[in-house]
């Protein structure tokens, strides 16, 4: 990353990318008779929303760069977590879904880590260490999910 500008339009267009897919799973979720897992999604959705807002609001005074999607250079190609598109299919199952969002999470954890170990600015690294600790928290989340399910037991509660 070349400065804090650029940082936060990634940060902004990988949190929407976020908030969008894990609505579209929740939805999907929900929709056929997976209340509890869309739950989760649907608080994923939120945490993503609220994460792209925090974005915009660092970014205040500054002059983000406008950015078109062929302009992002990601690191597999596209936003890091963008689930795949089949994510949303309806028919999707419970198990299938929770992996699909911890592949997502733990994408975007890595663009962040990433990001984290190669910027010299410390501005950068401030707000990187910031990201880097709620997406592990995302993760830790669905691999809590995904224990459950690989146990039998029932799905954690979502507060």
């Amino acid at each position: 990353m070349k400065s804090v500008e650029e940082f936060l339009a990634y940060a902004i267009k990988l949190e929407e990318e976020a908030m969008l897919r894990f609505g579209e799973l929740a939805d999907s979720m929900e929709t056929y008779g997976n209340a509890e897992v869309g739950k989760l999604f649907r608080k994923l959705s939120e945490y993503s929303k609220w994460h792209m807002g925090d974005a915009k609001a660092r970014a205040g005074f500054r002059e983000i760069p406008e950015m078109e999607a062929h302009e992002f250079h990601w690191p597999q190609g596209e936003s890091p977590e963008r689930a795949a598109i089949w994510g949303a299919d309806p028919f999707l199952a419970r198990d299938e879904a929770l992996a699909i969002a911890l592949e997502a999470e733990k994408a975007g954890l890595g663009f962040y880590a990433h990001v984290l170990e190669t910027t010299d600015d410390p501005e950068i690294k401030a707000l990187c260490k910031e990201f880097v600790a709620e997406e592990s928290e995302h993760v830790a989340e669905l691999e809590k999910w995904i224990a459950a399910a690989s146990a039998g037991k029932p799905m954690p509660a979502v507060v």
